[in-house]
């Protein structure tokens, strides 16, 4: 049977991986995004998915090394390097090398929503992992 009458679910089919992992559901996320890869193996957006699911999951070496090797394949993925620099950012001994990737995205992005995502992260860094000029609590400090 040919995927061909798919191929316009391509998109839809990430985007629902998308939601399903912000809603923690691992195993539909996965299934959707091998679903999209299965449309299209070469489009990066379902690797990038399976990288934004182990972000969430705070498995940072995994996730990073999954938006690492989408960018050795195309090292201009503007969505990979912002992914890859927040999660970086939350790496011990790697996040001044994270905030140094998100502030590339933040000024050299062509996407203003990846720039936008790229300097929430840098402030929220900055903020609450770092306590730059603030009083306000990290969120270890609440629990």
């Amino acid at each position: 049977m040919s995927l061909d009458k798919f191929k316009d679910d391509f998109i839809l089919l990430c985007e629902a991986g998308f939601i399903a992992v912000n809603q923690a559901d691992e195993d539909t996320a996965m299934k959707l995004f091998e679903a999209a890869k299965a449309l299209e193996p070469e489009h990066h957006l379902p690797k990038i998915g399976e990288g934004y699911l182990h972000f969430h999951k705070l498995e940072l070496k995994r996730a990073c090394a999954i938006f690492e090797k989408v960018l050795e394949e195309d090292g201009n993925n503007e969505m990979a390097r912002a992914f890859l620099g927040m999660a970086l950012s939350l790496t011990p001994d790697m996040g001044e090398h994270g905030k140094n990737i998100l502030s590339e995205v933040a000024e050299k992005a062509s996407d203003k929503n990846t720039k936008t995502v790229a300097k929430e992260t840098i402030d929220f860094v900055e903020t609450f992992i770092e306590k730059k000029g603030t009083s306000k609590p990290s969120p270890m400090d609440l629990g």
